[in-house]
C-alpha cells in the first residue's frame, strides 16, 4: 500500500478550474521530455475507520447510512476524468492503483465498469499494472476471482498481522482466519499480489514478528510491504498513544525481517517494499521515480509534468462534496505549480527510497534541472556515508537506508 499524502484542506476552498494553455505558458523549466504517467483512483469509504489511518477514508456501515453510492461516485470519477484529459492527451498510462480506503467494498460488477470506462477514455500500455486494495474484512469466496475477471491484474491485501490480538490493538475488522482465506484466495486468483505487513505494534514481541513473517512468506506472496506502525497527527492514536516498542527493538525486528525475506528469494528494493524476481510494483516504482500520476476520487493528489512546470493538484476531499464538483466539472481544489527551490527535495524525498537509487541524468529529465542543484546535498551526504556515488547514478548506503530521514533533509531548500 502506498498512497501520496494528504494534505488538510479547507472545504470551503472554491475549485480550480484552468484550461491547457496555463500549464502550456513558458516558464523556468525546461524539461527534455515527460515522465511515465500512472494513474491513482481513490474508493474513499471503509467498514471502520482504523487508529492509525490518516488516510482520506470514511466509514460505510451496510443498512446505516443507505447503500453504497457505487454509481453515481463511478460517473463522478469519469466526469473528474474528462475534464483532466486536456492536461495528460496523448500520454500512455502504465498502470493504475485503485485504493482507499476499502476498493473491494465495492462490488465487482462496479469495478469492471469502473475500469471499463476508464479504458474507454485513456490509452492503457498493454501490459498495464493495475492494482486493487482489498481487506480481508471484505472478502468472500470467489470475490477476489470477480476482481480478476473486471481487469485487475494485481491485489493488494491488507493483512497488517496473523495474530488476533494485534489485529484488534489496529482496530481491524478481520482476524486471523479471515486474512488467512483471504490471502488463499488471492494467491489462487492472481500471478502476482501483495501482502501488507505492520511491524512494532502494541506490545508485540520479536518472536511474534517472525510468526507473523513466516505465516506470511508460506504464502510465497510475490510482493511484501512491510510498515512500521508510526502515530500519525489527527489519529486515534495521535489521541490516545498506545505503547509501542522501543527503536531499538523495531531496528531488531527490521533486521528480522530483511533477513527472512532474503532467505525467501526477496530482495528489498525500496525501503518497505520487498519482491520477488519480476514482481516489484511498477506504479510505486513510479511515485519514487519522480513519475507522473494522476489522481481521481476524494482528496486525491496529482503531479503533472508539462514542458515547463510541473503541478501538483489535490481534489476535493469529502465524498458528498467531491461529487458534486465532478459532476459540475469542478472537482480540483488545490492546484499548484512547485517551485524550482523546492523541486531537489521532492525528487530526492523519493529517489532515495530506492535500494537502487537512481541516475544523475534522470534528475535532470524529471526536474528539468542541472545536477549542481544537488551538488551540495551529494556532497553532504557522501561525507556522512550515507550514500556512495559514480559520475552517473546515486544510492543510498546501508547507513542511508537506516537514516533516511536525515539522508533526505540534506537537500531541502535553503
Amino acid at each position: 500500500m502506498v498512497h501520496i499524502p494528504i494534505t488538510p484542506q479547507a472545504e470551503a476552498e472554491p475549485a480550480v478550474v484552468r484550461d491547457i494553455q496555463h500549464y502550456m505558458r513558458p516558464g523556468l523549466l525546461q524539461l527534455p521530455s515527460l515522465p511515465p504517467l500512472s494513474l491513482y483512483v481513490h474508493l474513499p469509504w471503509c467498514l471502520k475507520k482504523c487508529p492509525y489511518c490518516d488516510f482520506n477514508s470514511h466509514e460505510y456501515r451496510e443498512g446505516g447510512g443507505g447503500a453504497l453510492p457505487e454509481q453515481r461516485y463511478i460517473d463522478a470519477l469519469m466526469a473528474d476524468l474528462e475534464a483532466a484529459l486536456p492536461l495528460v492527451w496523448g500520454r500512455t498510462v502504465h498502470s493504475i492503483f485503485i485504493g482507499g480506503g476499502t476498493p473491494s467494498l465495492f462490488s465487482p460488477t462496479a469495478i469492471d465498469r469502473l475500469i471499463g470506462d476508464i479504458r474507454a477514455r485513456l490509452r492503457l500500455e498493454s501490459d498495464c499494472e493495475i492494482t486493487l486494495e482489498a481487506n480481508p474484512g471484505t472478502f468472500e469466496k470467489d470475490r477476489f476471482r470477480a476482481f480478476r475477471a473486471a481487469g485487475v491484474t494485481r491485489l493488494s491485501v491488507g493483512v497488517q498481522s496473523f495474530n488476533d490480538q494485534h489485529l484488534k490493538a489496529l482496530g481491524r475488522v478481520h482476524d486471523r482466519a479471515q486474512a488467512m482465506a483471504a490471502v488463499e484466495e488471492a494467491a489462487a486468483s492472481f500471478d502476482t499480489f501483495n501482502l501488507d505487513i505492520m511491524y512494532a505494534l502494541p506490545g508485540q514481541t520479536l518472536p511474534e514478528l517472525e510468526q507473523d513473517l513466516l505465516t506470511a512468506l508460506a504464502f510465497q506472496p510475490p510482493h511484501i510491504s512491510i510498515y512500521h506502525l508510526t502515530i500519525e497527527p489527527n489519529t486515534y492514536f495521535a489521541k490516545f498513544p498506545p505503547a509501542i516498542p522501543e527503536d531499538d527493538q523495531a531496528y531488531a525486528m527490521l533486521d528480522r525481517i530483511t533477513e527472512l525475506t532474503g532467505q525467501a528469494g526477496m530482495a528489498r528494493y525500496e525501503i518497505s517494499a520487498y519482491a520477488q524476481p519480476g514482481h516489484q510494483c511498477f506504479h510505486n516504482t513510479n511515485y519514487w521515480q519522480f513519475g507522473d500520476y494522476l489522481g481521481l476520487g476524494a482528496g486525491a493528489h496529482s503531479k503533472l509534468s508539462f514542458a515547463h512546470r510541473v503541478v501538483r493538484q489535490v481534489r476535493f476531499r469529502d465524498p458528498a462534496r467531491y461529487m458534486d464538483n465532478a459532476l459540475a466539472g469542478r472537482a480540483v481544489a488545490q492546484d499548484d505549480e512547485v517551485r524550482r527551490a523546492d523541486l531537489p527535495f521532492e525528487y530526492m524525498l523519493n529517489a532515495l527510497r530506492l535500494r537502487g537509487g537512481f541516475a544523475l541524468q534522470d534528475f535532470m529529465a524529471r526536474t528539468g534541472l542541472p545536477v549542481t542543484a544537488i551538488a551540495k546535498g551529494l556532497k553532504a551526504a557522501e561525507s556522512k556515508g550515507l550514500i556512495e556515488r559514480d559520475l552517473a547514478h546515486v544510492r543510498p548506503t546501508e547507513r542511508g537506508f537506516d537514516f533516511l530521514s536525515d539522508l533526505q533533509e540534506l537537500f531541502l531548500a535553503d
